[in-house]
């Protein structure tokens, strides 16, 4: 397999104040972990910036004047409780939509098998006129919608295994049938969202888990809920949220998911991209504030990209 890792070194810039979880270290952690020899065979390549004309697939006009325009020149900018801007944030941002462009054109022209956006701040929690739980823009998002305008792909889906539920996703999905969200995620939990009962257009799957739950139960929701609705919607491309704080020594989550967690769920959606939709597959970061469990569950994420076998 051929994976690209999109990256770059202004995502250390965006710089919330001392002591928030979505800290530059995130990136340090995971940089260290790539440099290791069994990762050499990865394609790397810096993310380009994005485009406002992308973001808008996804976002209102509104809400993009109004990132640009909070955007401070020094210091730090508070949008709400948890989310900031500093000087870089709104290149790191476009940096984060570009780095989702570039990975969805490389997956669908086969320059490469699939890829991986080492990207930060995460996206999932903004909604379509709503910067909120550390996000600005909504990566995930904007590269379903990409892939349709741009390679006429008539079903894109989104699956999310981070702690917390991507309400963003899910409310720029909504009325859409032709994009599938589905997602696990710790319930009751910010943003409050993920009911079973919040279904879309018929393309809204949530998987909700209860406070203490593990591999076991994990498994369960992907193996009876969100992998067979995606399997039935055959999609042409599958971009991956990939949140790694349902790990069991995330201090954001009360989950008790391992490292051959993400192995095991990343594999079994490489093997449904190959059956619906010739293996194309993006993965974007999302969230993972324990820094060593971060490091080593985005570590076997790629691995497993990158390995492309069914071993689990």
């Amino acid at each position: 397999m051929t994976t690209l890792l999109l990256h770059h070194d202004l995502t250390l810039e965006h710089t919330p104040p001392e002591g928030h979880p979505e800290r530059p270290d995130r990136i340090r952690a995971l940089n260290q972990i790539l440099s290791a020899p069994h990762f050499d065979d990865l394609v790397r390549e810096e993310a380009p910036m994005g485009s406002r004309e992308a973001v808008l697939m996804a976002h209102t006009q509104a809400h993009v004047d109004n990132i640009e325009a909070i955007a401070p020149d020094e210091g730090n900018e508070r949008i709400d409780e948890d989310t900031w801007m500093s000087p870089a944030s709104l290149e790191v941002a476009y940096r984060g939509v570009g780095a989702a462009l570039r990975a969805v054109d490389a997956v669908a022209t086969r320059d490469v098998d699939n890829a991986f956006c080492a990207m930060r701040p995460p996206g999932h929690h903004a909604e379509s006129n709503r910067a909120m739980g550390f996000c600005l823009f909504n990566n995930a998002a904007i590269a379903a919608h990409y892939a349709r305008e741009q390679y006429d792909l008539e079903r894109v889906a989104v699956v999310d295994f981070d702690v917390h539920h991507g309400n963003g996703t899910q409310e720029i999905f909504w009325p859409d049938k032709d994009l599938f969200y589905g997602s696990t995620h710790q319930m009751p939990l910010f943003p409050g969202t993920g009911s079973k009962t919040e279904t879309g257009a018929g393309n809204i799957f949530n998987a909700p888990l209860a406070n203490g739950d593990g591999s076991d139960a994990f498994r369960a929701a992907m193996m009876t809920t969100i992998l067979p609705a995606l399997d039935a919607f055959e999609p042409e491309m599958i971009v991956i949220s990939a949140g790694f704080d349902a790990h069991r020594d995330d201090p954001l989550g009360g989950l008790n998911l391992v490292e051959e967690d993400y192995v095991w769920i990343t594999l079994r959606l490489m093997e449904l991209a190959q059956t619906h939709a010739d293996g194309r597959v993006v993965s974007v970061l999302e969230g993972g504030y324990d820094l060593r469990a971060l490091a080593a569950s985005a570590g076997v994420h790629i691995q497993a990209l990158l390995r492309g076998n069914a071993e689990s």
